[in-house]
């Protein structure tokens, strides 16, 4: 585990400071839910809590469907991390931390079709540690219940002769839309 070095005292009622800076490292905002653990040793560990965890089933399902139905890659994400893969990799895919432009989408609650038949663009759906992983058709549909974006339902694919379009598009909603309703 790492230590940041920082001290904070409980309050009388029982609350905690969370410095800025690990706010930010984390992307923790306010009104973000966390989850309290407490090991064997008794430390106490604070998670983010995430919405699409108590579905992993469901929307290990939708991406199975969606990517045996439309022939892509589909993955799920909560707001951190992938948590559903089909059509791809399992091991290279699950637990991939989201990039910048898909954190764009869901903040501004729109679907993004990045679509570059010719392949002379690609487009990056990770954050830059987890490595190159670059795609030239991209769908990315917000998972939005209660007004908050808790996710996204992403269509990836590479390879030539594939242009995504409104299918990929209106399928991507949907599965989004589904899982939405679930929370």
């Amino acid at each position: 585990m790492k230590a940041t070095s920082t001290v904070r005292r409980i309050d009388n009622l029982g609350r905690i400071v969370i410095p800025k800076e690990v706010r930010r490292t984390l992307r923790i905002r306010d009104g973000d839910p966390l989850e309290i653990f407490v090991d064997r040793e008794g430390e106490v560990v604070l998670k983010k809590y995430s919405h699409l965890g108590e579905l992993d089933d469901l929307a290990q399902v939708y991406a199975e469907s969606l990517a045996a139905v439309l022939g892509h890659i589909a993955l799920i994400s909560d707001r951190e991390k992938i948590v559903a893969v089909a059509g791809g990799p399992r091991k290279f895919f699950l637990q991939k931390r989201i990039g910048q432009p898909v954190l764009e989408a869901m903040e501004e609650r729109r679907a993004v079709l990045f679509s570059q038949p010719d392949r002379k663009a690609s487009y990056r759906i990770f954050r830059e540690e987890e490595g190159e992983c670059r795609f030239s058709q991209v769908v990315i549909a917000p998972i939005i219940a209660d007004s908050e974006p808790l996710g996204a339902v992403i269509l990836v694919s590479g390879r030539p002769g594939v242009e995504f379009g409104e299918l990929e598009v209106k399928s991507a909603l949907t599965a989004a839309s589904i899982l939405a309703k679930q929370m």
